[in-house]
């Protein structure tokens, strides 16, 4: 199991999407799927100024998932960034206030100066898959300073194809990283 999606078969070891991909990320967990009341909350954290929510989602992330964290063998957190104009439009990013309140919950540094965004991107839940894989070609990077460490956690809110998590990986890795795992706390089922 590498993304953490519902399969239809106890046999099968992945989704459907993880199937038709080689993946950068090692593996990943997802708290709930992608669906009311879920997503709704998700969005009012988001969109509707609900900060406040991290520390409920990032303490979820902790209970669930915590053991996992531990044998994953995290040594920093990295949130997915968002970039400057849409962070100052929203004014905070929320996967940052996720991997802050999980950092203070586990005793794992976070970094929020490692990852970022190269150029502005469209959002993704208005794309297909093919349209969020392209929208999404060289936005992110990595600062050059950073000395790579060999397993870090990505956190994102929502991972539905995919895409912002594999591209954020893939430039960690190129950076150095050996491992990239992540924790969202939505997961869709395909597009």
């Amino acid at each position: 199991m590498r993304c953490g999606k519902p399969v239809r078969r106890r046999e099968q070891e992945y989704c459907p999407d993880c199937r038709q991909t080689d993946s950068e990320l090692t593996q990943g967990r997802s708290l709930w799927l992608h669906r009311e009341p879920v997503s709704g909350a998700v969005y009012r954290f988001k969109y509707g100024n609900r900060r406040a929510w991290g520390r409920i989602f990032a303490g979820e992330m902790a209970r669930v998932y915590g053991d996992q964290i531990r044998r994953w063998g995290i040594e920093v957190i990295i949130p997915v960034p968002l970039h400057r104009s849409r962070r100052r439009k929203r004014g905070f990013n929320q996967s940052e206030i996720l991997a802050a309140e999980l950092s203070r919950m586990t005793g794992i540094p976070v970094r929020d100066d490692v990852l970022f965004r190269i150029r502005k991107t469209v959002p993704q839940k208005k794309l297909g898959r093919e349209g969020r894989k392209a929208n999404l070609k060289n936005a992110f990077g990595v600062i050059r300073r950073w000395k790579p460490c060999r397993n870090v956690l990505l956190i994102d809110d929502i991972y539905t194809t995919g895409s912002t998590l594999e591209r954020s990986a893939a430039v960690l890795k190129k950076a150095g990283v050996q491992n990239v795992y992540f924790l969202t706390i939505s997961i869709g089922q395909g597009l």
